[in-house]
């Protein structure tokens, strides 16, 4: 019985520490430079494959398949999405239409994933009346995370995560707390709330 056990424990430690993403990508994409330095100078990091997570924004259809605007998130070794660290601002990917598509009602708002993404160059945007340069990538793998439940009725976030809430990343003085205001209130560098909730 304890040979299960240790069989047991063994095989659930060796699954956690596996790859999101297959080890290939993972040893050769990009995870440490942050986007603003990729948008800064793009012709530097152009063709190279980056490691990227994010919460997703919006997902739809384009020209060239189904895009993604996501909210970066830092990602570990292994492609799971950090609880903690700095934040990454907004990324634009695009999943390539010969290769299928997206669905949005899958693939939808406040979903988390990870992705394998090469850098083709920077577009510009708007988040509301504000101007953006976004980093474009085109996908090359992508994971979705599952879907998280609402057990506890978190008011400052849409799903339960024992560090979302009022205090959570996304939260007042989360490390997530996003400058332009997404919807997750005041930032860990103290950048101002927009009322983006429609209260």
């Amino acid at each position: 019985m304890k040979r299960i056990f240790l069989i047991s424990a063994v095989v659930l430690a060796l699954a956690a520490c596996s790859p999101v993403l297959t080890r290939e990508v993972m040893k050769q994409g990009i995870r440490d430079v942050p986007l603003h330095q990729v948008t800064e100078a793009p012709d530097t990091y152009k063709g190279k494959l980056f490691i990227l997570g994010g919460v997703i924004v919006e997902t739809r259809f384009v020209e060239k398949g189904s895009q993604i605007e996501a909210l970066g998130v830092p990602v570990d070794s292994y492609g799971y999405l950090k609880e903690k660290g700095p934040v990454q601002g907004r990324f634009l990917a695009f999943y390539p239409k010969t290769k299928g598509f997206l669905d949005p009602t899958v693939f939808k708002k406040d979903r988390e994933i990870t992705l394998a993404g090469e850098f083709v160059g920077t577009r510009q945007g708007k988040i509301d009346e504000m101007e953006y340069t976004y980093p474009v990538f085109e996908i090359k793998e992508i994971h979705l995370w599952e879907e998280r439940r609402d057990y506890y009725g978190s008011y400052y976030y849409p799903y339960y995560y024992p560090y979302y809430g009022m205090y959570g990343p996304w939260g007042w003085g989360g490390p997530y707390g996003y400058p332009y205001g997404y919807p997750y209130g005041y930032g860990y560098y103290g950048y101002p709330y927009w009322p983006y909730r429609g209260w």
